[in-house]
């Protein structure tokens, strides 16, 4: 992954910066931040005759883009980029497969745009530009899909079906996975300092905390846990989960130890998975009548229309209404 620190121009480097030290971004998000807004600059020095057309794009610095270039930019120039995207890019390009597909997906190409226009809404809050080119810039439609979700009943299989070795830990995640909805990143890093008695501190995307309050579920499968865990010598003290070597427990082991879980209630492991289980809280939630708003303070989501995917999911009461409909027995009988 390329360095923006030693790589990125004065003026890039120092929006990346700010988003990982201000705004608190993960690195992972602020490398995707850079790549992004990589690709657009060696894209508009093509479009600016800084370097000839039939120049290989990945090869082309952008030590050298300045101020003045960056305003140089149009709208004109983006929608020119978005078409090469569209129409040119080379998917999977740093893999090079055998056979070449052009062209990025509608996903990709809207992340792209997000990048774009967080870096030119930067520049118009420090008064680095007096307008903001991108402004009226519009996005791909993306469809996002639904949710997969277990029903409630698969999720009270799932549960009843823990047994055997790490009954008590496996049953405690499990447990907090389908009534908090946490993250897995947000569950493994969960200390016992973070348990109070009816709440949990979560440390969540972009190191912001918000607490989660527990159920009696959740209280007494925490409290079974504890006393299991109380008679491990564990090497990290403050993890509230341990792996088999007593260290704090990995993403990866949560993902084994789930899938396991599911395989072991029967049910499919290829279309389930830790964070359906995250989707399966917030579907049972919703249904039972949270709000979508204190859905999303509990999901710790920042946007509120990550939150409202679940509210096209199955809905009993849609399906009520249609059956209801005093048309709904009618079938079509051919005259003889």
């Amino acid at each position: 992954m390329a360095d923006y620190r030693s790589e990125a121009p004065e003026i890039l480097r120092s929006f990346l910066t700010y988003h990982e030290t201000i705004r608190g971004h993960s690195k992972k998000t602020v490398d995707e931040y850079y790549l992004d807004l990589r690709m657009f600059f060696r894209y508009m020095k093509i479009v600016k005759g800084r370097v000839p057309r039939d120049f290989e794009l990945d090869s082309i610095p952008i030590r050298d883009i300045d101020l003045a270039f960056v305003k140089s930019v149009t709208l004109s120039d983006v929608y020119d980029f978005l078409s090469y995207l569209a129409r040119d890019r080379e998917v999977n390009h740093e893999h090079r497969p055998a056979g070449k597909e052009l062209g990025l997906s509608a996903t990709a190409r809207a992340r792209k745009i997000a990048s774009i226009r967080s870096y030119y809404k930067y520049l118009l809050k420090m008064n680095l530009i007096s307008e903001n080119p991108v402004q009226d810039l519009d996005s791909p439609k993306v469809l996002k899909p639904l949710p997969r979700y277990l029903s409630l009943d698969e999720s009270v299989n799932l549960l009843e079906s823990v047994d055997g070795n790490n009954a008590e830990r496996d049953f405690c995640i499990l447990t907090l996975f389908l009534n908090c909805g946490l993250r897995i990143s947000e569950l493994v890093g969960l200390n016992l300092t973070d348990i109070r008695a009816d709440s949990l501190r979560i440390l969540g995307k972009g190191s912001k905390e918000r607490v989660v309050y527990l159920n009696e579920a959740c209280v007494n499968s925490i409290n079974s846990y504890l006393q299991y865990r109380k008679n491990i010598a564990s090497v990290d003290k403050n993890a509230l989960f341990l792996s088999s070597r007593r260290t704090r427990i990995s993403k990866s082991t949560v993902h084994n130890v789930v899938k396991k879980r599911l395989a072991g209630a029967g049910l499919d492991t290829s279309k389930y998975s830790a964070h359906k289980l995250r989707h399966t809280a917030a579907t049972l939630m919703l249904h039972n009548g949270v709000d979508v708003r204190t859905l999303q303070e509990l999901l710790g989501h920042e946007h509120l229309n990550t939150t409202e995917i679940y509210t096209h999911v199955e809905n009993e009461n849609l399906r009520e209404a249609a059956l209801k409909n005093p048309l709904s027995a009618y079938t079509h009988e051919k005259k003889t």
